[in-house]
């Protein structure tokens, strides 16, 4: 049995494979029926929520549905009284295939239950939802024996048998440790130490997919085996390259088989990989000695993203897919009609920072650069309103128009410093203006500056570029938000007549 250690110091010329999809998809999960692979990927505080994604080659998805619409109505949720759930709500989803249906399992650290989604028509939905609780930590959902169990856990791995309507555990079924030290084949004794539960069957065997983080290492990926879904497990290092770990495998029709990992890449987020492995006496083999192989066999980087992020000159009836709300939107306080062509953010409370006010429009930001520009009507702000560009993370920055009084001013906000500070302000005349945020995010640069323009010709850039930073505190990679927030009365609106997007 190798450990990380012995993996490491193997001589290998380092690959740098290209990201499947170059922005923040992590927690992956994929099944193939069919021709048809279908991935879901976690949510975190945006609604709709637990986006199902499809596609033909592994390479180019699209967003064809999504789970649910909100999970209810709470204080976090909402983003009232202060609070919010950033950094909480739903985590690491499971997408299974079972009996001509389709299952997609994922929890809550905000309203602390499991749900189990279920839908024969995952291209369109709807999607049925049960709920229980307690919320199970990044587990596996598992179909074996006309039985569903859970395996999941941190360190020790557990499976938990669930009731046969799937409404919850099932308190006299199976329930039991599976493996007792996830991180034994690495020789680490420290750091994560193992979760991330993924578990297929191939060919009569049970292969259980976990990660591992040794302190002072890189994320790593390890596999169990076992002939039993019971067991006894055998385990050893899947992959320990430039920290890209943690999914699981799938074939294609005509027998290649691939694994589905994320990396850690800076502001941009958590973003996946598909890489390809062999088989070896029984085990699933990246590369040699666990690194990623060669160039050649490796699948290209995304074609095309417009099925991920997409430009959106608000004609349609409602929303793209590709949009999702900062929390609990307020169906009340935007809309598409009010103004045909063009969607109306309206203010129906008073807030302190952008990061509380409610519908937040937003998409993801890519790499390696990319940019959004929107048209702004800043007419109907109301005295103390500020509406503009949003790059939305725990320290973000954004470009807007603030009303006071009577004046109105293009701004360039920085919350870096973990405090909003207006690095510029410059006035403006008219009532339109389009707005410009531009992101680097090649070689991890992180950088984000802002522009505006009076005639969508000539761009004057405002205030100072930013450093992006990936923090616990939002658990989510830089995006896109179209805002308006108010901090002196309610009543006013912005009205965006379109969001393009460009690299």
């Amino acid at each position: 049995m190798l450990t990380l250690l012995a993996y490491a110091t193997m001589s290998q010329k380092p690959v740098t494979p290209t990201p499947t999809i170059w922005a923040d998809v992590p927690d992956i999960s994929v099944v193939r029926v069919g021709r048809d692979y279908y991935m879901s990927s976690t949510t975190m505080h945006m609604n709709p929520g637990v986006p199902i994604m499809k596609s033909r080659d592994l390479v180019n998805w699209r967003t064809v549905s999504y789970c649910y619409d909100d999970l209810g109505s709470s204080p976090r949720q909402d983003l009232l009284d202060g609070k919010n759930e950033y950094g909480r709500g739903t985590w690491a989803s499971s997408l299974r295939f079972h009996n001509g249906t389709f299952y997609c399992s994922t929890f809550s650290n905000t309203t602390g239950k499991t749900y189990i989604f279920s839908t024969k028509t995952p291209d369109r939905g709807p999607w049925k939802k049960t709920e229980f609780a307690p919320a199970v930590h990044d587990h596996s959902l598992v179909f074996d024996g006309g039985k569903a169990y859970l395996i999941h856990g941190v360190g020790k791995i557990r499976i938990q048998e669930l009731k046969d309507d799937l409404s919850g555990l099932n308190p006299g079924g199976v329930d039991q440790v599976l493996i007792q030290d996830v991180a034994a084949p690495t020789g680490a004794k420290a750091g994560l130490m193992g979760e991330g539960s993924q578990l297929f069957k191939v060919g009569g065997k049970y292969y259980l997919f976990n990660i591992v983080w040794p302190r002072g290492g890189i994320r790593t990926q390890v596999v169990h085996r076992a002939d039993s879904l019971l067991g006894p497990y055998e385990g050893r290092v899947f992959l320990a390259d430039q920290g890209i770990a943690q999914g699981g495998i799938v074939d294609t029709q005509d027998g290649r088989w691939y694994t589905y990992l994320f990396g850690d890449r800076g502001a941009v987020g958590r973003i996946p990989y598909m890489l390809p492995f062999h088989w070896e006496e029984g085990w699933p083999v990246v590369g040699t000695g666990a690194k990623i192989p060669s160039e050649a066999s490796l699948l290209p980087g995304q074609t095309d993203l417009k099925g991920i992020v997409r430009s959106d000159e608000f004609r349609a009836k409602k929303l793209g897919l590709e949009w999702q709300w900062n929390h609990n939107p307020d169906p009340a306080l935007w809309s598409l009609t009010a103004r045909p062509g063009w969607v109306r953010l309206a203010t129906g409370r008073v807030d302190d920072v952008v990061t509380q006010a409610r519908n937040t429009l937003t998409q993801r930001t890519f790499g390696p650069t990319c940019t959004g520009t929107v048209r702004l009507d800043f007419s109907g702000l109301k005295d103390g309103d500020t509406a503009g560009l949003l790059a939305l993370m725990g320290k973000y920055g954004y470009i807007g128009v603030r009303r006071t009084g009577d004046m109105r001013e293009l701004v360039m906000v920085s919350a870096t410093s973990g405090k909003p500070e207006v690095l510029a302000a410059v006035p403006v005349k008219g009532s339109v203006v389009q707005l410009r945020m531009s992101c680097d995010f090649a070689k991890q640069a992180d950088l984000c500056s802002f522009s505006y323009s009076v005639d969508g010709k000539s761009w004057t850039p405002i205030g100072a570029p930013i450093h992006l930073r990936y923090e616990l505190s939002h658990f989510m990679g830089c995006r896109f938000g179209l805002f308006n927030f108010a901090t002196k009365q309610v009543g006013g609106h912005a009205d965006f007549d379109f969001f393009r997007i460009g690299s």
